[in-house]
């Protein structure tokens, strides 16, 4: 696993963005994406009766919906343990199988970075 402070300082930017959005807004989750062309998107877990969606394929669908046309990074800010199945469907459906999921904790340090794949 790669240490935090081995990060590159853009992948970083999107682990402070995504714990910034879980504080925020209060929620279970956080989760930034960027771009092809170094814009971000920030989100948290929608949790509606008629919609469910976590907090990453939320910046996911905020980036399509933007018009981005793929990915060069993800990040979630979670307690869990490990990216979700579709958390990393939702990344690779835009980025590519080879794009980096970054899973951070509350606390921001990095647990594990795995490609989407």
């Amino acid at each position: 696993m790669t240490q935090s402070t081995d990060l590159d300082p853009e992948d970083r930017k999107i682990i402070t963005l995504a714990r910034s959005a879980r504080a925020r807004n209060g929620v279970p989750e956080g989760a930034a994406v960027r771009d092809d062309t170094g814009r971000t998107y920030v989100a948290g877990t929608v949790a509606l009766e008629s919609l469910k969606l976590s907090a990453l394929q939320t910046a996911v669908a905020m980036a399509v919906a933007s018009g981005a046309k793929s990915l060069e990074a993800a990040a979630v800010v979670s307690e869990a343990d490990a990216a979700s199945d579709a958390d990393r469907a939702a990344v690779r459906d835009l980025g590519g199988p080879d794009t980096p999921v970054l899973l951070a904790g509350p606390d921001g340090a990095l647990k594990s970075a795995v490609a989407a794949g």
